[in-house]
C-alpha cells in the first residue's frame, strides 16, 4: 500500500448531503424503524449540525452523501463524521 497523497485527501465539504436520525428507544437504535431527514444541505453544514448534537446522542445520527474515496463514504457513521470535523479545522 502506498503512502497517501495531498490530492488524495481532499473532501468536498460543499457537497450535499443530508443527516439522518434514526428513531430510538432508551437511547438506542429502533432498526425496525428506517432513519428520518433532520437536515439537508452541504457535507459541512450537516457535520456542523451533527456536531451540536449531544455526544450522548450522536451515535443516533448519520449523514448521507455522495461516496468521494478514499475519505468519504456514501454513509458517514458518527465516528467518520468526528473524524471529519476534525479533519475541516485543518484545511
Amino acid at each position: 500500500m502506498g503512502d497517501i497523497s495531498a490530492s488524495d485527501t481532499k473532501v468536498d465539504f460543499g457537497a450535499p448531503a443530508v443527516l439522518h436520525k434514526w428513531p430510538s428507544l432508551a437511547n438506542r437504535r429502533r432498526l425496525d424503524r428506517v432513519p428520518y431527514q433532520v437536515h439537508e444541505g452541504t457535507l459541512d453544514a450537516c457535520i456542523s449540525a451533527f456536531m451540536q448534537k449531544p455526544a450522548a446522542t450522536r451515535h443516533l445520527y448519520e449523514i448521507h452523501t455522495a461516496a468521494q474515496p478514499p475519505l468519504v463514504a456514501e454513509i458517514l457513521s458518527p465516528e467518520h463524521v468526528t473524524e471529519l470535523s476534525r479533519l475541516r479545522e485543518f484545511l
